[in-house]
């Protein structure tokens, strides 16, 4: 099966759809797959439910999707820096469900791996468990969550072959191996794009099996989130 395709626009060719769930991979702005982004707004699609750690922020990121009002809902954890995100949500213009970021990440990883629902610690006798089944282990109280699979997942890669296998750096790590597992689709986005047998097999992350679609993105505009600089000695 032929995976690589020219630009993210033809990579998201007949596969985008109204009120589909989308997850987004990326960590505050490390590891964002920003070329399919910008080609999921430019399709028009709207109604979307996105499942992203920080949403992006301000005129980057899922943050374009948010300002061009395409996404209905955000599964997420963090979304102190993106101000759109805060005034759609504050009008009631915007759905959130809120996750911590250590749920966040088991309820992915549990939907890639097959896994409906899990109990965790985490949020027991606040807000988060409100509605949600309760049980007692060894004399603790849990709640039930349920694992997340996406329509589809948009991930970012440092390396990636042609048959799909992906190699990501640092922080990019967070969420979009996870991610790359959760997704009925998956399309990924790469800096550089190599033959099959040019990766060291034992640095691979994300196995080929689960990517159907892969784009070169380079060239990139890496973005800094917060610039902090101190005088040199």
């Amino acid at each position: 099966m032929k995976k690589v395709y020219p630009n993210a626009k033809a990579a998201l060719d007949g596969i985008v759809r109204d009120g589909m769930m989308v997850m987004c991979g990326g960590f505050g702005l490390c590891g964002v797959p920003d070329k399919l982004i910008d080609a999921l707004m430019e399709s028009g699609v709207k109604n979307l439910t996105c499942v992203s750690n920080n949403a992006g922020v301000d005129g980057a990121g899922l943050g374009k999707l948010l300002a061009s009002r395409q996404i209905k809902k955000m599964i997420s954890s963090y979304v102190g820096e993106n101000k759109i995100f805060a005034q759609q949500y504050l009008a009631g213009e915007l759905e959130l469900e809120f996750n911590p970021q250590g749920t966040l990440a088991e309820r992915i990883r549990a939907g890639g791996a097959g896994i409906p629902a899990f109990f965790t610690k985490t949020g027991v006798g606040t807000v988060i468990a409100e509605g949600k089944e309760e049980r007692t282990f060894n004399g603790q109280r849990y709640i039930m969550e349920t694992g997340l699979v996406a329509d589809l997942s948009l991930v970012k890669a440092w390396k990636g072959d042609t048959a799909g296998n992906l190699v990501y750096r640092k922080t990019a790590r967070n969420f979009n191996p996870a991610m790359a597992t959760a997704g009925r689709i998956t399309v990924a986005e790469v800096e550089e794009l190599v033959e099959p047998g040019q990766l060291d097999p034992d640095l691979i992350h994300t196995p080929g099996i689960y990517v159907q679609r892969i784009i070169c993105g380079a060239p990139y505009d890496k973005k800094i989130e917060n610039r902090t600089v101190r005088k040199r000695a």
